[in-house]
């Protein structure tokens, strides 16, 4: 089976082709990090019109890379939610038009789900069941996954994700958006123990996060020592990383073992922060547990995880009806 995935839901346009569930024939990405950067942020109305713009041209060369034709698709699936409606609408209806041009079936396909499948599209996937934390700007929620599409809820943030509160503080150290890897790469440099900023665990025995305050305590550091806080910004880094890293890496690793299982899996763009990745592959091996991580270029958002999660959305029936519509927050399983 070839699936073309597309993935519109914030700001990248996305299309990849996947063959039977789980082998990349091609991913292509068409970021907008530039469009946005000067804002310090996302903007809805620029994200939505750069995805009309490019949705076709990215289609068109993920089925060039993957070396079929268009006729050798046998279905498509698309984002549906959640996101930023204008963006999502684009590549939904472009899903939509595609499978009804081509009369093949159409999924549309839950962003977090996809996050999860991305995992599917390595080597040596885990078994099930396991416990995946799913951190990106826009979430930070932990699942107990016992099937592809069988994932509960089971801890979620508060406030600010963790990606976001990455994007903040990198904006308020100069350095703008995106702020992952800026981050990521000044921590390196810095002494992550210099700086005492608060680990915000909230209840230890439970699995939900708060990094409002987290965020808010690098602001008062930087308020309270403006004549000499440009001298210390790779350990502000470093700190403020720690922090960030040591309650996400507890947190998951406290799921696997009161969920009793020994697989622990970390999705989403803060899945590529190397500090994150170090933390849990170190304490997961303390505990005897195994740790799982895409690749780095699986981490962002991308049409291939749409596509290993649509797979699944085909195999059990789960078709898009016409009047099916997006949606913009947060669905449980």
């Amino acid at each position: 089976m070839l699936i073309l995935g597309i993935e519109t839901s914030c700001d990248e346009t996305a299309a990849a082709v996947i063959k039977d569930g789980n082998k990349i024939l091609s991913s292509v990405i068409s970021s907008q990090v530039e469009i946005h950067h000067q804002f310090g942020g996302v903007v809805p109305e620029l994200a939505s019109r750069s995805h009309n713009e490019q949705i076709i041209p990215v289609v068109n060369k993920a089925i060039k890379k993957a070396k079929i034709k268009i006729d050798d698709i046998n279905a498509v699936a698309a984002t549906r939610g959640p996101g930023l409606i204008g963006s999502l609408l684009v590549g939904f209806s472009f899903a939509k038009a595609f499978s009804f041009a081509k009369n093949i079936p159409c999924a549309g396909v839950d962003h977090l789900c996809g996050h999860i499948c991305s995992i599917f599209l390595e080597k040596n996937p885990p078994k099930f069941p396991f416990v995946s934390l799913l951190a990106s700007g826009g979430h930070t929620n932990i699942y107990y996954v016992e099937s592809p599409l069988k994932y509960t809820l089971i801890g979620r943030t508060r406030d600010d994700a963790a990606g976001e509160a990455y994007d903040k503080v990198s904006k308020m150290l100069g350095f703008g958006y995106p702020g992952g890897k800026i981050i990521d790469d000044l921590a390196k440099k810095g002494d992550p123990l210099k700086i005492n900023f608060p680990k915000p665990y909230l209840d230890k025995e439970l699995f939900d996060f708060s990094f409002s305050g987290l965020k808010t305590a690098v602001l008062r550091y930087i308020q309270t020592h403006k004549n000499e806080y440009k001298q210390e910004i790779v350990n502000i880094a470093a700190s403020f990383q720690n922090s960030a890293t040591d309650v996400l890496s507890y947190k998951i690793i406290n799921a696997a073992i009161v969920k009793n299982t020994k697989n622990i899996v970390i999705v989403g763009g803060v899945a590529a922060n190397e500090g994150l990745r170090k933390k849990v592959i170190e304490k997961a091996k303390k505990k005897k547990l195994n740790a799982y991580f895409p690749s780095y270029n699986l981490c962002g958002d991308n049409g291939a995880m749409i596509a290993a999660a649509g797979y699944y959305y085909i195999k059990e029936g789960r078709f898009i009806k016409p009047e099916d519509d997006v949606y913009s927050r947060i669905r449980t399983n």
